[in-house]
């Protein structure tokens, strides 16, 4: 009794709004569409813009486009969203996921890309992801695998990705994949790389895919082609000719630990500013120079490339150079496709580096720190540009794209708001995307993705892995 009597006691002094639930605003109709004007009212406003900045206040979108932000906007017109509390941003950019490998998820947690002679029997990605599992998926595996992983970054706030499936064994696998992609209905670029067995048609079928599916630029997906240098008995200058032929960027792994430096070396005089370098790591001074040089882009992954072995994620070398690198998740077999995950694996890593430098050197022969600032540009529009697609989405700049994130600073593991980019990147998960816009459509509503029966494809997902793993005669390793 005397334990209810304080906590009656402890309730009258707290303030009213605590003292009862909150009210939860309904989804407000008609957002996104054409004409129709949206007020995202009173959240903090972290703009990736510089001449706009950031400040407490009010966006206005209208149909898929962004009208203007300012520290209050009247617009009686509008639908309003509440964003009182929250953190109100643009979506992340991934620039670099093989979604292809959500149906894998976890099974290679502690494997790394090739064998070693130490770990006798160890699974390895180059092994088993690429040279067993990818070669046994249907189209229909494609097309889950693309739907899901896709909805759950969206469910993380990554409102733009550039899929690697290296999984076009068909025309009809590559059609799976752009399907996948369209039933999200987040922006992407769809990669086209290489695939496997008598069916495969890459990479010829890349017309037919520009031709059908990305004829128009003015649309939320776009097309990359694939421009590896180790596929056997191929030229990437062939490959690298038929994305110029068909104006297309042109991406590529660039990885030390597999022996390609050599080959990038000879390819320098090559490189173009539609280059999209994933990784980068042990490249030659004469590489990144010309990397710099032409404007070519590099993605990092960094938590991957520190598990994986594919060498020292080349951070401070990008910045040295004064380049803009973007982050990517790379695959889901081995670590979360979440963004802050991404931003704090590489806010650590250079800050790790920088301070052992002044430690053992002193501060002046340290590089400088990375700010929480720099890691969310790198997230944002950084991976905008090396998509060439920052026109469109990266910051919230009138004119552009209104894919826009609300993030939850009233949250347990936020609450009391001190900092916005440093609750972003230092405190945030995914549990604290609670509304996502993509062309201004809302895709999640308070904490729940719209328009998608997420157990049905859970179901279908898993009923995919069984298929893939049965087929591979491999169990399942739930308690390995």
């Amino acid at each position: 009794m005397r334990g209810a009597l304080a906590s009656a006691a402890a309730a009258a002094f707290l303030p009213a709004f605590l003292t009862r639930p909150a009210a939860a605003q309904e989804m407000p109709a008609g957002v996104g569409e054409a004409g129709r004007r949206t007020l995202i009212r009173g959240g903090h406003i972290l703009s990736q813009d510089s001449a706009i900045g950031d400040f407490t206040g009010d966006v206005l979108t209208e149909g898929s486009r962004i009208l203007q932000l300012a520290p209050q906007i009247d617009a009686p017109d509008a639908a309003v969203i509440d964003a009182t509390g929250r953190i109100v941003m643009p979506g992340f950019v991934d620039t670099h996921h093989h979604q292809f490998e959500t149906s894998l998820r976890s099974y290679l947690p502690n494997g790394i890309m090739f064998a070693d002679p130490t770990r006798p029997g160890e699974p390895t990605y180059l092994d088993d992801i690429l040279g067993i599992f990818s070669k046994l998926y249907r189209p229909e595996d494609v097309y889950i695998a693309q739907l899901f992983g896709g909805l759950s970054q969206l469910d993380a706030g990554v409102t733009t990705v550039h899929d690697v499936s290296q999984i076009h064994h068909s025309p009809a696998h590559s059609d799976a994949v752009i399907a996948g992609m369209q039933a999200v209905g987040r922006r992407g670029v769809f990669g086209y790389f290489e695939g496997y067995g008598p069916d495969l048609a890459y990479p010829g079928d890349a017309r037919r895919l520009r031709d059908t599916y990305f004829a128009s630029d003015d649309q939320l997906l776009t097309m990359l082609m694939g421009g590896e240098v180790y596929l056997p008995g191929v030229d990437p200058l062939d490959l690298w000719r038929l994305a110029q032929d068909l104006d297309l960027m042109i991406g590529l792994h660039v990885v030390g630990s597999l022996g390609m430096r050599e080959t990038m070396d000879a390819l320098i005089p090559h490189y173009t500013d539609k280059h999209l370098f994933i990784h980068m790591t042990g490249m030659s001074d004469a590489a990144w120079a010309r990397a710099q040089e032409v404007g070519a882009h590099v993605s990092l992954a960094v938590p991957i490339e520190m598990q994986m072995r594919h060498g020292m994620p080349p951070i401070q070398k990008a910045i040295d150079m004064g380049m803009a690198p973007s982050l990517s998740v790379d695959v889901e077999c081995t670590m979360t496709a979440d963004f802050f995950t991404q931003m704090r694996g590489l806010m650590t890593v250079q800050r790790m580096m920088a301070n052992q430098t002044a430690l053992e050197q002193g501060p002046e022969a340290a590089p400088a720190l990375m700010s929480v600032r720099e890691a969310i540009t790198f997230a944002t529009i950084n991976g905008a540009a090396g998509l060439k697609l920052d026109h469109k989405t990266g910051s919230l700049t009138p004119g552009k794209e209104a894919d826009i994130i609300l993030l939850d600073a009233d949250a347990l593991n936020v609450a009391p708001l001190n900092n916005a980019a440093g609750a972003v990147v230092t405190l945030m998960e995914r549990s604290n995307v609670e509304s996502v816009l993509v062309a201004g459509q809302i895709k999640k509503w308070k904490g729940a993705i719209v328009g998608h029966d997420i157990a049905a494809l859970r179901n279908q997902i898993v009923a995919s892995r069984d298929y893939l793993f049965e087929t591979a005669d491999v169990t399942v390793p739930l308690f390995d």
